[in-house]
């Protein structure tokens, strides 16, 4: 025992020694990039310091773009895939500019690059961060072999409209699975060391708010009271902050009438001085330049003083930095010292990238390491666990032998471009693999392929009657619907968010036919398909998968994956339910379970008789389906949570203990979840809030424990007095399935 308690010191020792060697190694890189900086930036003239801080898209080859990069006019270009023309760019950089200062190479590496994962809506529905950080591991050394070291990801806005087209590039709607998922991707994106080839900067975006859009149309407004933007919206931007996430990137939207590039108190405020970010601000495309639309800035001059004042670094294609900045320095309307520490930050971002020392690509490397069969297998995973079984009445799935034929039909069947969903620029649509596809690859199996439309979009009817013929010759039907990549993504917003064209009416028809329906659902968003569900027997819904999509949908219809998704948003019923959320506060008077809708309400009814609690007449209070919902082929029973204790200080860590038995015949994984909600708080808290949740993978008849530590630190809010703190009192606590299930228990905080 003596002998163990020396080794255990020893280990402790030697830990903590490594420890602090580890960060004295760090602590002096540091410094010498920060002497380096330094010393850069001494030897600068104000036109080379200007250049650094302009962003373009670029055009032409490398020729064209030449002059411009001798002469230090330009210090990042995006939107540059050819890792020769880079090489030459680079080496004009290089090798002709004065101080030889490196070109930083951006490209919007949002869910992969030549293999493309599920969109990033999809990838928050495994609620598995550590698939996401591989998978955007795998973006990166895809992309830096062509050059590229700076993505525009991830995009954690809290997204809470289904109408709004980016919810497809968010994490959803909950503050603490974007935080998590923004967390993984920026770990993804930058590796184990900055310097590293394959090491790309990430930029959170978009800062802040613009998932808060009005009427969810694309670039309005967000009137977001500051205490909702520090409960909400910005957890997700202080977690990727501390996790080291390289840059960010100001939002087009405006906040109580302040656009973001001209917002100082989240720029600097915020970002820098409360979270001590030392990376750089880029803006939007062109959203220095909207200011004027905006109608806070009279002209062009205008808005570079502002922007630059109020916190941005880089100017992304207005072309306002480097046509006014020099002449705004010398009137002293921009401080030289505020341009100095832009070019810092820029300079700071670029050493840590290890771009001064090597500044080139191998231009063999992007055929090796791209579409590998390794990536092609995180691919099919990472979609596998995206997608969400939404309903499985009588056990139709997963389809067994005695099923020798299938028709499948409709127009996400084999689209293999619409499939790979928005923002996927470099993935290469031959190698994706349709559901069609994969399911001609199943030995034994009969397809009976009608798409019955041109698109999702087709009105025509004409093809229906075909798909219905091939559906009566089957034993099973399998109804590949949605929406195709170009409804979702930015700009692409819908006021009505149900199936388009006429797949309502083939799912109707295909319904009628008697024969067991499974309806697939691939979108960029929530679609409101009440009706379509109740006509089918089975659901998956698939937020765009990418490329290898249909593979894992073959996997899940056969069984020989078992579906493990969670809806990382609520469904609504209707598009007037919206914005509907799971954590919403309480209000005076809640829903009580007693809604009278409206064909139930008597004729000349009492005003007040109803009952005067929150509820829609016409679609109750319930949404389609709560946040963290997902079936799979087995089903699960839940023990009481146990507490380490019944009462906790602010430093404690609470301790909860849950057992969860698999009382079905299929091994399968369980999205165990931990939700808390404060009773009673300076200000109105929300029913309940994600704290925590774990992929468990559960055998038939096994009880398994799941073990969760809460620090009670987590519990912090910004309350009444807008200081971020815990709050004594009574807490309820869920392990649970989903966000509207489980027994709570309760604790209290001193």
């Amino acid at each position: 025992m003596i002998y163990q308690n020396i080794s255990n010191m020893k280990y402790r020792i030697l830990l903590a020694s490594l420890v602090l060697l580890t960060a004295c190694a760090e602590k002096s890189q540091n410094d010498l990039i920060e002497q380096k900086v330094d010393d850069m930036l001494s030897q600068m003239t104000l036109e080379e310091k200007v250049g650094q801080l302009h962003q373009i898209s670029a055009w032409g080859d490398a020729a064209s773009m030449h002059d411009e990069v001798a002469a230090g006019r330009i210090g990042s270009i995006l939107n540059f895939v050819d890792p020769v023309e880079i090489n030459k760019l680079q080496r004009v950089a290089v090798e002709e500019s004065r101080l030889g200062i490196p070109l930083l190479i951006a490209r919007d590496v949002i869910h992969g690059y030549n293999t493309i994962l599920p969109i990033p809506l999809g990838q928050a529905a495994s609620f598995d961060p550590e698939l996401v950080e591989q998978g955007a591991r795998m973006a990166a050394v895809e992309a830096s072999a062509d050059g590229i070291r700076w993505t525009f990801a991830p995009m954690i806005d809290i997204s809470r409209d289904a109408r709004w087209g980016r919810i497809a590039e968010s994490c959803g709607e909950d503050p603490y699975l974007a935080s998590v998922m923004g967390v993984a991707m920026v770990r993804g994106f930058q590796g184990d060391s900055l310097n590293d080839p394959t090491a790309i900067a990430a930029c959170a975006k978009h800062y802040a708010g613009y998932g808060a859009a009005e009427g969810g149309r694309d670039y309005n407004a967000a009137n977001i009271p500051e205490r909702q933007l520090r409960n909400v919206y910005l957890p997700p931007f202080e977690a990727v902050a501390k996790a080291g996430a390289q840059t960010f990137m100001s939002s087009f939207n405006e906040i109580d009438g302040v656009p973001s590039t001209a917002n100082p108190f989240l720029l600097n405020d915020v970002l820098r001085g409360e979270w001590g970010f030392d990376g750089f601000v880029v803006t939007d495309w062109n959203s220095a330049g909207e200011l004027m639309a905006h109608g806070v800035c009279v002209d062009k001059p205008d808005l570079v003083e502002k922007s630059i004042n109020s916190g941005v670094d880089m100017d992304m294609m207005t072309y306002g930095f480097i046509e006014e900045l020099p002449q705004l320095v010398e009137e002293g309307k921009v401080k030289q010292s505020v341009l100095d520490e832009a070019v810092r930050r820029v300079l700071r971002v670029k050493y840590r990238l290890g771009l001064f020392d090597n500044p080139y690509v191998d231009e063999s490397l992007s055929d090796k390491v791209s579409l590998t069969p390794e990536n092609l297998a995180l691919a099919r995973k990472a979609a596998v666990e995206s997608v969400i079984l939404l309903k499985n009445e009588g056990d139709v799935l997963p389809l067994g032998a005695n099923v020798k034929s299938v028709a499948v039909v409709g127009p996400m069947a084999h689209m293999k471009y619409d499939q790979l969903g928005t923002w996927a620029f470099d993935g290469v649509s031959d190698r994706t693999v349709t559901p069609l596809e994969a399911i001609r690859e199943i030995p034994g199996i009969t397809v009976n392929y009608e798409p019955a439309f041109d698109s999702t979009r087709d009105k025509s009817t004409a093809g229906i009657p075909t798909a219905i013929s091939a559906a009566r010759r089957s034993d099973v039907v399998i109804a590949i619907v949605g929406e195709e990549a170009i409804l979702s993504g930015e700009a692409h917003s819908l006021a009505d968010i149900s199936l388009k064209g006429a797949q309502n009416e083939l799912i109707r028809q295909l319904s009628a036919t008697g024969k067991p329906l499974v309806l697939i659902v691939m979108a960029g968003r929530p679609l409101t398909i009440g009706e379509q569900i109740e006509q089918s027997d089975a659901v998956f819904y698939s937020f765009h998968p990418g490329t290898m999509g249909g593979a894992a949908i073959a996997d899940l219809l056969w069984g020989v994956e078992a579906p493990s998704g969670r809806t990382p948003v609520t469904f609504p019923k209707m598009v007037g339910q919206i914005p509907i959320y799971y954590n919403h506060t309480n209000t005076g008077r809640p829903f009580q379970g007693n809604e009278t809708l409206l064909d139930d309400i008597p004729l000349k009814a009492g005003q007040t008789s109803l009952g005067c609690t929150s509820f829609y007449l016409d679609a109750g209070v319930e949404p389609l389906y709560p946040f963290g919902y997902g079936l799979t082929y087995t089903t699960f029973e839940y023990g009481e949570p146990r507490l380490s204790a019944n009462e906790f200080s602010v430093d404690d860590t609470l301790t909860v203990e849950t057992n969860i038995t698999n009382t079905g015949s299929r091994e399968a994984t369980e999205v165990a979840q931990l939700y808390v909600r404060d009773l009673v708080g300076s200000i109105s808290r929300p029913v309940r809030e994600l704290k925590a949740f774990k992929r468990v993978n559960i055998k038939p008849g096994e009880t398994v424990t799941v073990e969760f530590r809460l620090p009670i630190s987590e519990l912090a809010f910004y309350g009444f007095d807008y200081t971020r703190k815990v709050e004594p009192g009574e807490f309820n606590l869920w392990v649970c399935h989903d966000s509207n299930s489980g027994t709570p228990v309760s604790f209290t905080v001193k």
